[in-house]
Protein backbone atom coordinates (compact mmCIF):
# COMPACT_ATOMS: atom_id res chain seq x y z
CA UNK A 1 0.00 0.00 0.00
CA UNK A 2 1.71 3.12 -1.21
CA UNK A 3 2.11 6.03 1.22
CA UNK A 4 1.00 3.95 4.21
CA UNK A 5 3.30 2.79 6.98
CA UNK A 6 3.87 -0.96 7.29
CA UNK A 7 1.97 -1.45 10.61
CA UNK A 8 -1.06 0.43 9.26
CA UNK A 9 -0.97 -1.48 5.97
CA UNK A 10 -0.87 -4.76 7.89
CA UNK A 11 -3.82 -3.73 10.08
CA UNK A 12 -5.86 -2.79 7.00
CA UNK A 13 -4.95 -6.07 5.30
CA UNK A 14 -5.94 -8.12 8.35
CA UNK A 15 -9.24 -6.26 8.82
CA UNK A 16 -10.13 -6.76 5.16
CA UNK A 17 -10.12 -10.53 5.80
CA UNK A 18 -13.35 -10.14 7.77
CA UNK A 19 -16.57 -11.01 5.90
CA UNK A 20 -18.27 -8.01 4.33
CA UNK A 21 -15.26 -5.77 4.91
CA UNK A 22 -13.72 -4.36 1.75
CA UNK A 23 -10.60 -2.24 1.43
CA UNK A 24 -12.25 1.10 2.21
CA UNK A 25 -14.15 -0.23 5.22
CA UNK A 26 -10.97 -1.91 6.50
CA UNK A 27 -9.13 1.40 6.15
CA UNK A 28 -11.92 3.25 8.01
CA UNK A 29 -11.87 0.64 10.80
CA UNK A 30 -8.09 0.78 11.06
CA UNK A 31 -8.08 4.56 11.49
CA UNK A 32 -10.89 4.29 14.04
CA UNK A 33 -8.96 1.70 16.05
CA UNK A 34 -5.87 3.90 15.98
CA UNK A 35 -7.90 6.86 17.29
CA UNK A 36 -9.14 4.82 20.25
CA UNK A 37 -7.46 4.89 23.63
CA UNK A 38 -4.77 2.26 24.17
CA UNK A 39 -7.01 0.66 26.78
CA UNK A 40 -9.96 0.28 24.38
CA UNK A 41 -7.79 -0.99 21.51
CA UNK A 42 -6.12 -3.55 23.78
CA UNK A 43 -9.53 -4.58 25.11
CA UNK A 44 -10.67 -5.42 21.56
CA UNK A 45 -7.46 -7.38 20.89
CA UNK A 46 -7.82 -9.21 24.21
CA UNK A 47 -11.48 -10.10 23.48
CA UNK A 48 -10.47 -11.61 20.13
CA UNK A 49 -7.61 -13.68 21.57
CA UNK A 50 -9.70 -14.79 24.58
CA UNK A 51 -12.55 -15.91 22.32
CA UNK A 52 -10.15 -17.85 20.07
CA UNK A 53 -8.44 -19.42 23.09
CA UNK A 54 -11.46 -20.20 25.29
CA UNK A 55 -14.26 -21.14 22.89
CA UNK A 56 -14.67 -24.70 21.68
CA UNK A 57 -17.41 -26.81 20.16
CA UNK A 58 -19.95 -28.47 22.45
CA UNK A 59 -19.35 -32.22 22.44
CA UNK A 60 -23.12 -32.81 22.31
CA UNK A 61 -24.57 -30.36 19.75
CA UNK A 62 -21.54 -28.74 18.11
CA UNK A 63 -22.40 -25.18 19.16
CA UNK A 64 -19.68 -22.74 20.25
CA UNK A 65 -19.24 -22.69 24.03
CA UNK A 66 -16.79 -21.99 26.82
CA UNK A 67 -18.17 -24.87 28.94
CA UNK A 68 -18.88 -28.43 27.82
CA UNK A 69 -21.70 -29.28 27.38
CA UNK A 70 -23.02 -25.88 26.32
CA UNK A 71 -25.69 -24.04 28.34
CA UNK A 72 -28.45 -25.13 25.95
CA UNK A 73 -27.53 -28.83 26.14
CA UNK A 74 -27.20 -28.59 29.93
CA UNK A 75 -30.64 -26.96 30.30
CA UNK A 76 -32.98 -29.69 31.56
CA UNK A 77 -36.05 -27.57 30.76
CA UNK A 78 -35.45 -27.79 26.98
CA UNK A 79 -37.74 -30.04 24.91
CA UNK A 80 -35.90 -33.32 24.17
CA UNK A 81 -38.41 -34.33 21.49
CA UNK A 82 -37.46 -31.63 18.94
CA UNK A 83 -34.08 -31.04 17.31
CA UNK A 84 -33.28 -28.04 15.12
CA UNK A 85 -30.44 -28.75 12.67
CA UNK A 86 -28.51 -25.65 11.58
CA UNK A 87 -25.45 -24.91 9.46
CA UNK A 88 -23.39 -22.92 11.98
CA UNK A 89 -23.34 -21.57 15.55
CA UNK A 90 -24.46 -18.13 14.29
CA UNK A 91 -27.75 -19.78 13.24
CA UNK A 92 -28.29 -20.94 16.83
CA UNK A 93 -27.85 -17.33 17.97
CA UNK A 94 -30.40 -16.15 15.38
CA UNK A 95 -33.04 -18.70 16.45
CA UNK A 96 -32.44 -18.15 20.16
CA UNK A 97 -32.87 -14.39 19.65
CA UNK A 98 -36.58 -14.87 18.86
CA UNK A 99 -37.13 -16.64 22.24
CA UNK A 100 -39.79 -18.99 20.82
CA UNK A 101 -37.95 -22.25 20.16
CA UNK A 102 -37.39 -24.42 23.25
CA UNK A 103 -36.02 -27.62 21.72
CA UNK A 104 -32.48 -28.91 21.19
CA UNK A 105 -29.99 -27.95 18.47
CA UNK A 106 -27.50 -29.73 16.28
CA UNK A 107 -24.84 -27.76 14.37
CA UNK A 108 -23.59 -29.28 11.09
CA UNK A 109 -20.64 -26.90 10.56
CA UNK A 110 -21.41 -26.56 6.87
CA UNK A 111 -23.59 -28.00 4.14
CA UNK A 112 -23.18 -30.57 1.39
CA UNK A 113 -21.40 -28.71 -1.43
CA UNK A 114 -19.87 -31.09 -4.02
CA UNK A 115 -18.42 -28.19 -6.04
CA UNK A 116 -16.38 -27.21 -2.96
CA UNK A 117 -15.48 -30.81 -2.16
CA UNK A 118 -17.75 -30.99 0.91
CA UNK A 119 -19.66 -34.25 1.28
CA UNK A 120 -21.91 -35.65 4.04
CA UNK A 121 -18.89 -37.23 5.73
CA UNK A 122 -17.39 -33.75 6.24
CA UNK A 123 -20.38 -32.57 8.29
CA UNK A 124 -21.30 -33.16 11.92
CA UNK A 125 -23.97 -35.70 10.89
CA UNK A 126 -22.85 -38.94 12.53
CA UNK A 127 -23.26 -37.50 16.03
CA UNK A 128 -26.81 -36.37 15.11
CA UNK A 129 -27.74 -39.96 14.24
CA UNK A 130 -26.20 -41.15 17.53
CA UNK A 131 -28.13 -38.49 19.49
CA UNK A 132 -31.44 -39.39 17.84
CA UNK A 133 -30.99 -43.15 18.19
CA UNK A 134 -30.13 -42.73 21.87
CA UNK A 135 -33.24 -40.65 22.58
CA UNK A 136 -36.62 -42.42 22.56
CA UNK A 137 -38.33 -39.05 23.10
CA UNK A 138 -37.11 -37.71 19.70
CA UNK A 139 -40.19 -36.97 17.57
CA UNK A 140 -39.17 -34.21 15.13
CA UNK A 141 -36.10 -32.83 13.39
CA UNK A 142 -36.43 -29.31 12.00
CA UNK A 143 -33.93 -28.72 9.21
CA UNK A 144 -33.05 -25.01 9.28
CA UNK A 145 -30.35 -24.83 6.60
CA UNK A 146 -30.25 -21.80 4.30
CA UNK A 147 -32.65 -21.73 1.34
CA UNK A 148 -30.01 -22.21 -1.37
CA UNK A 149 -28.98 -25.19 -3.49
CA UNK A 150 -26.53 -26.54 -0.91
CA UNK A 151 -28.97 -26.01 1.98
CA UNK A 152 -31.77 -27.77 0.09
CA UNK A 153 -29.50 -30.69 -0.86
CA UNK A 154 -28.41 -31.04 2.77
CA UNK A 155 -32.04 -30.93 3.96
CA UNK A 156 -33.03 -33.67 1.52
CA UNK A 157 -30.04 -35.81 2.56
CA UNK A 158 -30.91 -35.45 6.25
CA UNK A 159 -34.56 -36.31 5.57
CA UNK A 160 -33.59 -39.51 3.71
CA UNK A 161 -31.22 -40.41 6.56
CA UNK A 162 -33.66 -39.86 9.43
CA UNK A 163 -37.16 -40.69 8.13
CA UNK A 164 -36.61 -44.49 8.19
CA UNK A 165 -36.24 -44.20 11.99
CA UNK A 166 -39.84 -42.97 12.18
CA UNK A 167 -38.86 -39.43 13.18
CA UNK A 168 -40.77 -36.59 11.52
CA UNK A 169 -38.50 -34.30 9.46
CA UNK A 170 -39.69 -30.76 8.74
CA UNK A 171 -38.14 -27.83 6.88
CA UNK A 172 -38.33 -24.20 7.95
CA UNK A 173 -40.72 -22.20 5.78
CA UNK A 174 -39.42 -19.97 3.02
CA UNK A 175 -41.22 -17.10 1.39
CA UNK A 176 -42.04 -13.43 1.39
CA UNK A 177 -40.67 -11.64 4.48
CA UNK A 178 -42.96 -9.60 6.74
CA UNK A 179 -43.08 -6.09 5.32
CA UNK A 180 -41.93 -7.30 1.89
CA UNK A 181 -43.63 -6.38 -1.39
CA UNK A 182 -44.62 -9.09 -3.87
CA UNK A 183 -43.57 -6.74 -6.66
CA UNK A 184 -39.93 -6.88 -5.52
CA UNK A 185 -39.81 -10.55 -4.52
CA UNK A 186 -37.69 -12.85 -6.71
CA UNK A 187 -39.33 -15.73 -8.58
CA UNK A 188 -37.87 -18.55 -6.45
CA UNK A 189 -38.92 -16.93 -3.17
CA UNK A 190 -42.40 -16.27 -4.49
CA UNK A 191 -42.69 -19.87 -5.74
CA UNK A 192 -41.66 -21.15 -2.29
CA UNK A 193 -44.21 -18.85 -0.66
CA UNK A 194 -47.00 -20.19 -2.87
CA UNK A 195 -45.85 -23.78 -2.30
CA UNK A 196 -45.75 -23.32 1.48
CA UNK A 197 -49.09 -21.54 1.77
CA UNK A 198 -51.31 -22.36 4.74
CA UNK A 199 -54.99 -22.19 5.51
CA UNK A 200 -56.27 -19.17 7.44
Amino acid sequence: MSGVSQPLARLITELSKLPGVGGKTAQRLAFHILSMSDEDALSIADAITAAKRELKYCSVCGNLTDVDPCAICADASRDDSVYCVVESPKDVVAIERMKEYQGRYHVLHGVIAPMSGVGPEDLNLESLIVRLSGNDAAREVIVATNPNIEGEATAMYIARLIKPAGIKVTRIAHGVPIGGDLEYTDDVTLAKAIEGRREL
